[in-house]
């Protein structure tokens, strides 16, 4: 939270503000007398300067602008998306294929994909057939994503992570 007015406790303080006719280090009272002529607050922006820097500018608006800019900010901020894709260990040509084609339209959507090979039961037998169909899916999208994380077993789940190239 800001410290406005009377608030502020330091003995002397930078000036700064848009209706300000000379920004400059000031005592406290003539900063309050400025911004009290002006019929605005001074507000502090920047306690830890050296000295602090306070700003002759109405508090009410300085909020709404200070929320909006925020607002902005975190619209700009991407979700990352993971889209999810299932293989078995046996996982034939044409369903390889289909499950490729849904992978690129995803990466081309600009969402992460995490390919999986689900062993079930004692297929797990068959670590090296589920590293071999992962490596395969990812020398087949490498013109659409980028292989973020190698294939790694966890449990019954041999996993990839692919990102989209940019």
């Amino acid at each position: 939270m800001h410290k406005i007015n009377e608030l502020i406790k330091s003995p002397v303080v930078r000036v700064v503000g848009d209706n300000v006719n000379e920004p400059g280090i000031y005592n406290i009272r003539e900063a309050l007398n400025i911004s009290e002529n002006l019929g605005l607050d001074l507000v502090e922006i920047s306690p830890t300067a050296n000295p602090p820097v306070c700003k002759v500018v109405d508090y009410k608006k300085f909020l709404y602008e200070l929320k909006k800019k925020q607002k902005e900010m975190k619209a700009k901020t991407a979700r990352v998306i993971v889209k999810e894709i299932r293989l078995g260990p046996n996982t034939d040509d044409h369903d390889f294929n289909f499950k490729l084609n849904h992978c690129i339209k995803f990466l081309k959507d600009g969402a992460k994909v995490k390919v999986d090979v689900f062993f079930k039961g004692r297929s797990i037998i068959y670590k090296e057939q589920g590293e071999i169909i992962l490596l395969k899916f990812a020398q087949s999208i490498v013109d659409y994503g980028k292989i973020e994380q190698m294939p790694k077993l966890e449990g019954k789940r041999m996993i990839m992570i692919i990102s989209p190239k940019k």
